[in-house]
């Protein structure tokens, strides 16, 4: 079972940008998946990104074009880069591992492993 730790959550205004970090343990499997997720008060979580060990990625539509996920894996770390951000934004973000499947959409949720989130709050 792997260790997953988010960090570099905070407080920007609207149109500034953060960069989420996730750092990671256990994920060289030529079938796993890593991805963001978030959840905002009184609302479902919901899938933000994903990236596989091929390098494929996926998006949600709220997210396309302002956000970008990537992975160090000399660091074995994954990010999140968020750019444009808009007070829809805001809500906890976690980041999820899963050892097989690869990605398919930001909608499944069958992850192995669960960070403890970080808060991103953007301000209007």
């Amino acid at each position: 079972q792997v260790h997953l730790v988010e960090s570099g959550g905070g407080s920007v205004q609207s149109g500034g940008s953060l960069r989420l970090s996730c750092a990671t343990s256990g994920y060289t499997s030529s079938n796993y998946c890593m991805a963001w997720f978030r959840q905002a008060p009184g609302k479902e979580r919901e899938g933000v990104a994903t990236v596989s060990s091929s390098g494929y990625t996926t998006y949600a539509n709220s997210v396309r074009g302002r956000f970008t996920i990537s992975q160090d894996n000399t660091k074995n770390t994954l990010y999140l880069q968020m750019n444009s951000l808009k007070p829809e934004d805001t809500a906890m973000y976690y980041c999820a591992a899963r050892k097989w499947g690869g990605c398919i959409n930001v909608y499944d949720q069958r992850y192995d492993d669960w960070g403890q989130g970080t808060q991103v709050t953007v301000s209007s």
